[in-house]
């Protein structure tokens, strides 16, 4: 069941790092970017934060995935620490980036606050990842990269919480305020608790 769950982890993980490429294919209008008002769209520093957090957020998604195999991580330690490094760089860049798109978000102050947190929290706990790492601890190291994979799924269960809320409630806005703070608070209450079971079994 674990390696079932896994399996499906990192399908969604493999397809939604891909989603980025829907801007190269489709038109805007028909993108996530069509439903922001022309003011935004104007705005350069904006657009340059989207595309930053899109493409290296896309990154991260893609290949943070890989770096939770313990026989993977064993025989090809080098290759652990470049994945691990490019992880890094892309999560800082997206998680600053998503931060500053936070000031903007569809919706005002709620969802504004939720994606704002999930920003935060996705670079604090990458950055601590990388400093227990640097002091040897690779245990705490572990322990924070699960908590910051966590934040990067939310790209994943944004899209899987929204058009379920949607279609049950019939809201689309105050669905989408929901999922500011639900597509990425059950993610890091479940890493924490993956987090206690292995330290348990230790």
């Amino acid at each position: 069941m674990k390696q079932f769950l896994f399996v499906i982890i990192c399908i969604f993980a493999l397809i939604i790092g891909l989603y980025p490429l829907i801007y190269v294919f489709v038109e805007h209008k028909n993108t996530f970017l069509g439903s922001k008002p022309s003011e935004v769209l104007q705005n350069q520093i904006w657009k340059f934060a989207f595309f930053a957090h899109i493409i290296f957020g896309g990154i991260s998604l893609f290949i943070g995935w890989r770096q939770f195999g313990i026989k993977f991580r064993n025989k090809h330690l080098r290759l652990h620490r470049i994945i691990g490094k490019t992880y890094v760089v892309s999560v800082f860049i997206s998680s600053v980036s998503a931060i500053y798109m936070g000031i903007y978000a569809n919706g005002g102050i709620i969802s504004s606050a939720g994606f704002m947190s999930l920003g935060l929290v996705w670079l604090i706990s990458t950055l601590v990842a990388l400093i227990q790492i640097r002091k040897g601890n690779v245990m705490k190291h572990q322990q924070f990269m699960i908590y910051s994979y966590a934040c990067t799924f939310a790209a994943v269960t944004l899209r899987l919480w929204y058009p379920l809320l949607k279609n049950l409630t019939q809201d689309p806005d105050n669905s989408y305020l929901a999922v500011a703070w639900l597509c990425w608070l059950p993610n890091v209450l479940v890493a924490y608790f993956i987090n206690k079971k292995n330290l348990n079994t230790d």
